[in-house]
């Protein structure tokens, strides 16, 4: 389904092409951005530090997976102790370098703004500028119809919304038999990449929903 006007879509920090394609497949002039390349190898992809495009006359911006290891509440224990081969000093560095991004997307000139990131410690909230707790959070289940699909899991996703309302759950399954299994992914180099995959779901969801709101708001205007 083709919709007119297009809204030109932002969707920052993803290589999958899973949030942008989404957008795309509804007439949108969405673009993904990353330091990595697109898995696609899709021309809608901007390969570089998002920040530098932040001005280029968005929409809408989506942030799918910013750098969180040092902000959210599971990693905060690293703070004090760090792993193996690594300095506090490290750590305490990789937390402020992630907090400045973070404020950066959270106040970047685009009028909607959505970041996808787990819960955060107290010491990452305390470093983001004009920080707000989260909209709301959402799991995978709860935007599926196929109990065997890919969407038929347990991972909570916390967003945060600026000039965007929390999204509505589409799907018909109850969470009763959701898996965990991306909790549970085998130790390796991609394992971060694999555990960050956004779902289809949630990602049609956004382009329906974020995408229609920001054309009646659009208009309204």
């Amino acid at each position: 389904m083709n919709i007119s006007p297009a809204l030109k879509v932002l969707i920052a920090c993803e290589c999958s092409g899973t949030v942008r394609d989404a957008f795309l497949d509804l007439g949108h002039d969405a673009w993904s951005c990353d330091i990595k390349p697109d898995e696609r190898g899709s021309n809608r992809h901007l390969r570089g530090d998002v920040r530098d495009v932040l001005d280029w006359g968005w929409d809408l911006l989506m942030v799918a997976h910013p750098p969180c290891t040092r902000l959210c509440n599971s990693g905060v224990r690293w703070l004090s102790v760090p792993p193996p081969g690594r300095t506090i000093e490290e750590m305490w560095k990789e937390l402020d370098e992630g907090a400045a991004l973070f404020s950066d997307l959270w106040n970047a000139p685009i009028d909607r703004v959505a970041i996808e990131n787990p819960v955060m410690h107290k010491h990452a909230k305390s470093r983001i500028v004009n920080f707000q707790p989260q909209a709301q959070s959402v799991q995978p289940w709860q935007f599926a119809t196929d109990p065997e699909g890919p969407d038929n899991e347990k991972k909570r996703t916390c967003l945060w919304l600026r000039g965007l309302p929390p999204l509505v759950p589409t799907g018909t399954l109850d969470g009763s038999n959701a898996r965990n299994s991306v909790h549970f992914a085998s130790p390796g180099p991609d394992r971060a990449t694999e555990r960050s995959r956004f779902f289809p779901g949630i990602a049609r969801a956004m382009a329906e929903q974020w995408g229609g709101y920001a054309l009646e708001d659009a208009r309204a205007a």
